[in-house]
């Protein structure tokens, strides 16, 4: 879904924590803005005030310089106040930014102007359940991952959906993403690609042995239930963060979330399609071999 375009008046830039590269390209795009009349504030994105601010509604946008992994941290931030991120590839894959290094300087002038969209992505809610408690719930950009742990073995996972079994897999794990992850890890294990605008659940399994090895995708309303069979480690990753430990029996239970993350986009329709075939012909995260 898209969105018509708001007034910028308060901006939060972002940087990537440890870099002063980035930093210094985040003070020139400050710079640029303070110079057209725009409130800025330059921080790093782990920095407390930057999260109590935007849940005080102090900014209108927030720029996220870095990587894929700054995006989604950035949509972990923003989303719950409905804030509109603009992502700036200063990494190296950058498939969720909007803009290059280069690109900054002749395209923000559009942001000023109202000449872009917001493009609302949909999110999942994971929660953690143990005999029926729930232990800890979270919000979801790309995928919540269900897999082994250290143990080099193939987990037993049993997937309900809306109470009904669908699969019983033996793997070494089993992917829940949006259309937004459909292009991360569920891409790489050979999932379907999803358009960003669709609000749909994809099941993808990871390495499945004698189990089903079809990819699912289910409505936006569907509720998925994975369980853990295993007498050895498991565990649940949401959006490559720490993993969190799962004992036999444990759920993690998926729906879709009230909340969306909205994404600043300048490209006309189309623009995913053109992305998606520049890096898959030329992947710029594996650099020269």
């Amino acid at each position: 879904m898209v969105q018509k375009s708001l007034l910028i008046k308060r901006v939060a830039i972002a940087v990537r924590p440890g870099s002063e590269e980035i930093l210094v390209e985040g003070d020139a795009i400050r710079a640029w803005l303070e110079t057209r009349g725009v409130d800025v504030l330059l921080t790093r994105m782990d920095d407390p005030g930057l999260k109590a601010g935007i849940e005080r509604g102090e900014f209108d946008l927030l720029i996220a310089l870095g990587g894929d992994g700054t995006m989604l941290r950035a949509g972990h931030l923003a989303a719950p106040s409905g804030l509109p991120i603009l992502g700036i590839n200063l990494g190296r894959f950058g498939f969720l930014m909007q803009l290059s290094r280069e690109d900054w300087k002749k395209t923000l002038p559009r942001l000023l102007t109202g000449e872009y969209k917001l493009e609302k992505r949909m999110m999942l809610k994971a929660e953690h359940r143990r005999a029926g408690e729930l232990l800890s719930a979270h919000q979801v950009i790309n995928e919540v991952v269900v897999c082994r742990g250290q143990v080099v073995r193939p987990i037993r996972i049993r997937a309900e959906v809306d109470g009904y079994p669908i699969a019983g897999y033996v793997a070494d794990g089993l992917i829940i993403a949006t259309p937004t992850g459909s292009t991360a890890y569920a891409l790489a294990v050979g999932g379907p690609i999803l358009p960003p605008e669709l609000r749909n659940i994809l099941i993808v399994p990871v390495a499945p042995h004698l189990s089903m090895d079809r990819a699912v995708i289910l409505p936006e309303g569907a509720s998925v239930a994975v369980t853990t069979e295993s007498d050895h480690n498991a565990v649940m990753s949401v959006d490559g963060h720490d993993p969190l430990l799962l004992q036999e029996g444990d759920q993690v239970v998926v729906t879709a979330s009230d909340f969306t993350v909205n994404f600043v986009v300048f490209q006309e329709p189309g623009y995913f399609y053109r992305n998606l075939s520049r890096y898959m012909e030329q992947n710029p995260s594996i650099g020269d071999l």
